[in-house]
């Protein structure tokens, strides 16, 4: 399949309604936009019966392997009894359907709010789910999906928005001098955290907006960043507020999570390498999708001199945080 540079041009709304037709469904007509960058998603009404949401998957971010080891590991999370948003089965009985080169599939319509987290019971219960995930996770390998890797992807998405020339030249001096540290000492924490820590199946961007509450029930959805790495990739992002904050939050993560799965506290020291990796792979990321006529409509300061100047100041402080002392715990030995 050739790869357009605008991959959604061909998308129309009666491509996508074809798609959904083809795949078995009964369709009436009604289509509505979702907020969605990376893919393209969207709710199809369906004769008879609640709305479905279709997601299609962008083309050349991953193989059909790896969109399948996704649906696999999201069916076994929702056979674990975790509430998981998984892709339906199709009439087809498949959940991965492809029409004039996309893939696609579809889901049921669900809603709520993202959870409160500076509510300790919220961070709990989170927590005591998250164990329950890479209890799942922890069974059996990706095979196709990608393992973290934060001085590696450092190294290529810094090299790459230098490389494109993203960055401002005025500004280049200081974001030439501070990726070396940044890596040198990411590669500090990391050596602290030891080469044994275990890696497992994650969701792999559980922030908080993946994750919505309706009636006191909680559902994780959008596994389409799920890889390999090490758990505290699932935790870290739940995180927010002063260093102090952060122990006590963190804190009652681990209770929740320690109800169904040991975490190895080696592994707090892998949290500002794992921020600072989110932070320079964002930036690549909207570099890497500026062809998409989507991204300058919806993120038109990224060419702004004032990003950049902020990024750098923002790596600057990520640099203060590698330097200082890794996250603790309240009322807990670390080492």
């Amino acid at each position: 399949m050739t790869i357009n540079p605008h991959p959604y041009d061909d998308l129309t709304p009666d491509t996508l309604l074809d798609a959904i037709e083809a795949a078995g469904f009964e369709i009436n007509g009604r289509l509505f936009a979702l907020n969605s960058y990376e893919n393209r998603v969207y709710q199809v009404g369906i004769e008879g019966r609640e709305p479905i949401i279709a997601k299609f998957y962008r083309p050349g971010r991953w193989s059909e392997a790896q969109i399948r080891e996704e649906h696999t590991f999201s069916a076994e999370l929702v056979n674990a009894d975790i509430p998981v948003v998984a892709p339906l089965p199709m009439p087809s009985g498949d959940t991965l359907g492809e029409h004039d080169g996309y893939f696609f599939a579809v889901f049921d319509q669900r809603g709520g709010q993202a959870p409160d987290t500076s509510v300790e019971d919220t961070l709990y219960r989170l927590g005591s789910w998250l164990g329950q995930i890479h209890n799942v996770g922890a069974l059996a390998p990706f095979k196709h999906r990608p393992a973290m890797d934060i001085v590696g992807g450092i190294r290529q998405n810094s090299g790459y928005l230098t490389e494109q020339g993203w960055i401002p030249d005025d500004l280049r001096p200081a974001w030439d001098s501070l990726i070396p540290d940044l890596i040198s000492h990411c590669e500090h924490r990391i050596h602290d955290a030891g080469e044994a820590i275990n890696q497992i199946r994650l969701h792999g961007d559980c922030h908080a907006s993946n994750i919505l509450v309706r009636e006191e029930k909680m559902l994780f959805v959008d596994l389409d960043d799920c890889r390999t790495g090490p758990a505290v990739q699932d935790l870290w992002l739940l995180l927010n507020g002063d260093a102090t904050e952060k122990g006590a939050q963190f804190g009652e993560l681990l209770e929740g999570y320690e109800m169904f799965r040991d975490f190895d506290r080696r592994e707090r020291h892998l949290i500002e390498p794992l921020r600072c990796y989110r932070q320079i792979s964002h930036s690549a990321w909207l570099a890497k999708r500026w062809d998409d006529p989507a991204f300058p409509r919806f993120f038109p300061w990224f060419t702004q001199p004032r990003y950049w100047s902020d990024q750098i100041l923002a790596l600057r402080e990520q640099l203060s945080a590698l330097q200082s002392p890794s996250i603790s715990i309240p009322g807990q030995q670390m080492r």
